[in-house]
């Protein structure tokens, strides 16, 4: 399709058993090899799965690694979930008729995102019984051309598939064998200790514990669970499989050997402002790559898929740029993280140093919050506005990029910079 498309491309449709840098060729695993002039690593990364090798545990990496889940969501009636980030959030508040055990090693939900408070203000969301008309999200969808229905195991294959993406639950119906709409639990503060079989737990002779009521005295359960997970809190759930979403590791692995890369401490490898790797002629950019230029005071590097393709772009243009012999300055969306997302209907917008990342003691916070309509925070320093969360229809993102960009001293404004009597927005307007 993108052959036909745009004729300078031709799509290999192998992986990379090997790169000899030094000889500027890739080997792939159909036997084959290629030259290169300029290579660019977009490999992405690969989940950080709780407990390799494990049937029962299943990590949403890939478009065919959440069909998999699909299909054995549709005849679970107790999951756990565990993990903190944004694959966790959207999982728990899309699955209907399952009960959910979502294990956390924070105090509140979604410590990647938020704080507490937002965090406080979500929370009402996973206990509605109404299941609500999702909201919309203007911004460029992304879909899957062509992709056909496999069938496949409990655990999706070790060949990774495309990126999630941003919408990556669309389409896909994520129901277990109940009728009722959202049945979740949460366990703060704990980490998986240790996960059962079903065999090895009766040998154990070890209780298990029944889904939470809302009265506090603990039941023991009494059904049988093909597998256990024992928390670092001394519970122990038992479920018909786990969802591992801890987050992710770069895919360097077929990269490193022979090649002497410099490497992040998050296992990256380590890219210039240009994206080039320390490697001659080698480009990185998305989740695989470390950003290891002097970043502006408002960005920061987050393995999201918005900004892996916004580095995709830019190291396009670089090698395009570097092959012409030009000169290239640095993109714009490096200037301030922004990231737009939806997580429990509601619309959440981050921008800058939107939990106050690096900016020590020296800061204060601003609030608004009006209960299950927006939840509104901005990160202040010096009288400047350095980040925000933005969540619910607040209309305001446009007029706090601004403010941060511009870096404007907002002192005298105090309080008021949030009072919704004040239309803001036509105050700043530029």
């Amino acid at each position: 399709l993108l052959e036909k498309r745009y004729p300078n491309i031709k799509v290999i449709q192998s992986g990379v058993k090997q790169l000899k840098s030094d000889e500027h060729k890739i080997f792939t695993e159909d036997g084959k090899e290629y030259m290169y002039e300029k290579l660019c690593l977009c490999a992405g990364a690969k989940p950080k799965l709780i407990f390799e090798g494990n049937p029962y545990v299943l990590g949403i990496r890939d478009t065919d690694s959440a069909q998999a889940f699909q299909k054995n969501l549709a005849q679970a009636e107790r999951i756990v979930v565990v993990g903190n980030g944004g694959i966790a959030l959207e999982l728990v508040y899309e699955i209907e008729g399952c009960e959910v055990i979502w294990a956390i090693k924070d105090k509140a939900i979604g410590n990647t995102f938020f704080d507490a408070g937002a965090a406080e203000f979500l929370i009402p969301k996973l206990t509605t019984e109404k299941r609500e008309t999702p909201i919309e999200c203007k911004r460029t969808k992304y879909t899957m051309e062509g992709s056909e229905e496999k069938e496949g195991p409990i655990a999706a294959s070790d060949k990774l598939g495309s990126a999630l993406g941003p919408d990556w639950h669309e389409g896909l119906h994520l129901k277990g064998t109940k009728e009722f709409s959202h049945k979740v639990h949460i366990e703060i503060l704990c980490e998986v200790k240790k996960i059962h079989l079903q065999q090895e737990f009766i040998q154990l002779q070890r209780t298990s514990l029944t889904f939470p009521k809302e009265e506090k005295h603990v039941e023991l359960d009494e059904v049988l669970w093909p597998v256990y997970v024992e928390l670092t809190n001394g519970k122990i759930y038992g479920c018909d499989f786990i969802v591992s979403a801890t987050g992710v590791v770069p895919n360097v692995k077929p990269f490193l050997d022979g090649n002497n890369f410099a490497v992040g401490e998050d296992g990256g490898l380590k890219v210039d402002k240009h994206m080039r790797t320390s490697l001659p002629d080698i480009y990185a950019a998305g989740d695989i790559c470390t950003a290891s230029w002097e970043p502006s005071p408002l960005w920061h590097q987050m393995r999201l898929w918005t900004q892996a393709r916004q580095m995709g772009w830019y190291a396009a243009k670089c090698m395009a740029a570097d092959t012409l012999g030009e000169s290239i300055d640095m993109d714009f969306s490096f200037e301030l993280f922004a990231h737009v997302t939806k997580f429990f209907n509601y619309k959440v917008v981050v921008l800058g140093k939107y939990n106050a990342q690096g900016l020590g003691l020296d800061h204060e916070l601003m609030l608004r919050c009006t209960k299950g309509q927006e939840y509104v925070k901005v990160v202040m320093q010096s009288g400047r506005m350095m980040g925000a969360v933005l969540i619910g229809e607040t209309d305001l993102e446009e007029t706090f990029e601004n403010l941060i960009l511009n870096q404007m001293d907002l002192s005298a404004y105090g309080e008021d910079l949030l009072n919704p009597d004040i239309d803001i927005e036509d105050y700043f307007d530029t």
